[in-house]
């Protein structure tokens, strides 16, 4: 097998350079060298002349062959297919395609057709071979009390998550006390302070850090500096919220807008307490004995996601007892770590506990630890940085008509009709007509959004007709409000014209583009070459956001010669009367 191959290799060479030469000039943005190892197995596998190619044998060539065979599966997904129509593209104009073979139309098409498929089977290849995939990884991770991973089934399962509204958790993060104390430390760090080697601060200097973040001086037989673990919690913190900066010359600073805290703006409210997030592992318990600190690493996260799963809230009895359990089953010195935590802190769980409370993420509601809503908004973001997928979406009687339709864009058709219910069933339909509207004015180039919110104000009848009026002043809404009110009959509502007809159509491929080559293939083929090619002739003229790229696509992917070619001069006329 091996000379067959390298006999093949040799015999095609010529023609791939000729290829390449060709590319150049005639297809730039491809990368021809692309084409070598599907050629190879083609000539291998299917047929001895390099000029036969069969759309029946292509999807076993890129779906079964190529991913035995690639070498960068991640290059392959971006272009393989690209190249591979451009190399069918030169054998057919350089008369190198044998007469036995399939049409380059049908080829082509059909190339288009497997693309989805291909590009999935190259990213179970880079799946497959990413270091978390390795075979042996698995084995070598110690998982600890706060992997998420462990419980990441438990977590697809939850129900759907509801988020506060900014605003309501903005307000709530500037009452966080741990935020305040590491504003306080951090401005009586000044502009620059000196620290040492093996202890940041002078024994001096650590009693009136002390008293500024509010914590009693301990009576410690060594230096200080070594017994107030609460303290260098606040200053890390300091430096994770970047209140804190270290500097030249081993010393540390003050930023400039520290003193500014709590922040006037709720997104900078919010992008500060998720800087101080990961502090959360700060409170995991700290113990003489550095291995028995280890077996409890995670405690605080452990805490976090069992009080998500079980609603928000625990009895302390029994998260202590699962934790003990967990600890115990986690590492053979788990029950001498619980021991001794409960040596040091009286309860295990009393630094974690003072910790999420100091951050706002929990409060203790007489025999349970509950979770605040900044508390489950910050569980949420911890998972979505362990890469595990958990549903959670905006409050119901928190979201805009923006969120929600940006939101049911991304659901399962009967899940997005349940929100936009529960949605509209807090709203009087003239008021969420009009906000629907509003929200699809946002941005005139999203077209999914524009048409998912005419949709649904379409459904409201008679009380969208002043939405609908006050729209048609809108230019990118003005065909669908043109449409609705003649619909309706109302009697002054404008007739819908042809450039109105045209916007709707632009609109429909603009979303069509967006699920894929194929899918937009099938949507031009529905309607057919003949008025396909008679809308070319008009739709450029539409000073749509996105007729130029559909023009360009359309010349481009369309397997009918003459609608590409139509496709290409209106894009020249549009760039022509545009400018670009």
């Amino acid at each position: 097998m091996t000379d067959r191959i390298e006999v093949a290799a040799t015999e095609l060479r010529p023609l791939l350079e000729e290829f390449i030469v060709w590319a150049r000039t005639n297809e730039p943005d491809i990368a021809p060298e692309l084409v070598g190892p599907a050629v190879l197995w083609h000539r291998l596998a299917f047929s001895d002349d390099a000029g036969i190619w069969k759309a029946d044998t292509l999807r076993e060539l890129l779906l079964e062959r190529m991913p035995t065979v690639v070498d960068d599966p991640d290059a392959a997904a971006d272009g393989l297919i690209q190249a591979l129509e451009a190399y069918l593209t030169f054998l057919s104009q350089t008369g190198r395609m044998h007469q036995r073979a399939d049409s380059f139309d049908r080829l082509r098409s059909e190339l288009l057709a497997l693309e989805d498929d291909f590009v999935d089977a190259m990213e179970d290849l880079i799946d497959s071979d990413s270091p978390s995939g390795a075979e042996g990884d698995d084995d070598e991770e110690i998982a600890d009390l706060g992997d998420f991973e462990l419980f990441a089934d438990e977590l697809a399962e939850l129900d759907t998550i509801r988020l506060r509204p900014d605003a309501e958790l903005a307000d709530a993060a500037r009452a966080v006390p741990l935020l305040a104390k590491a504003r306080d430390l951090a401005l009586w760090v000044g502009p620059s302070r000196q620290v040492g080697e093996e202890s940041l601060l002078t024994d001096a200097e650590v009693e009136e850090a002390l008293s500024v973040v509010g914590l009693p001086r301990p009576s410690a037989a060594g230096p200080l500096a070594q017994a107030v673990p609460q303290l260098w919690n606040i200053w890390n913190l300091a430096v994770d919220l970047e209140f804190l900066e270290p500097g030249d010359d081993d010393t540390v600073s003050v930023r400039a807008d520290t003193a500014d805290w709590p922040f006037d703006d709720d997104e900078d409210v919010l992008d500060a307490w998720a800087l101080g997030l990961q502090s959360v592992d700060y409170a995991d318990p700290e113990l003489p004995d550095e291995d028995l600190t280890l077996v409890l690493t995670g405690l605080t996260r452990g805490v976090l996601v069992r009080l998500l799963l079980a609603g928000g809230s625990l009895e302390l009895a029994n998260l202590r007892a699962d934790l003990e359990a967990a600890a115990t089953d986690l590492d053979e010195l788990g029950p001498d770590a619980w021991a001794a935590a409960t040596s040091v802190y009286g309860d295990p769980l009393a630094p974690v506990i003072d910790w999420l409370v100091g951050y706002g993420m929990a409060v203790v509601s007489g025999t349970s630890l509950v979770l605040t809503p900044l508390g489950v908004d910050g569980v949420v973001h911890l998972i979505d940085d362990a890469d595990i997928e958990v549903d959670a979406r905006p409050a119901i009687d928190s979201m805009n008509a923006l969120d929600l339709l940006a939101l049911s864009a991304d659901l399962p058709e009967e899940e997005a009709d349940a929100e936009l219910a529960a949605w509209m069933e807090l709203r009087d339909p003239a008021k969420a007509a009009s906000e629907l509207l509003d929200a699809a004015t946002a941005d005139p180039a999203d077209a999914l959004i524009r048409v998912q919110a005419a949709s649904v104000v379409g459904a409201l009848g008679e009380a969208a007709t002043p939405a609908w009026k006050a729209a048609l002043s809108e230019p990118s809404l003005r065909p669908y409000a043109a449409t609705h009110l003649t619909q309706l009959g109302v009697a002054d509502a404008p007739e819908p014209t042809q450039d109105d007809t045209h916007w709707l159509i632009l609109d429909m491929w603009t979303i069509s583009a967006g699920l894929g080559r194929s899918e937009f293939v099938s949507s031009l083929r529905d309607i057919g070459p003949d008025l396909l090619n008679n809308l070319l002739e008009v739709v450029w003229k539409i000073p749509h956001a996105h007729v130029e790229e559909l023009l360009d696509l359309i010349s481009q992917v369309h397997p009918d010669k003459q609608v590409a070619k139509a496709a290409k001069r209106a894009l020249f006329k549009t760039r022509s009367a545009t400018g670009h």
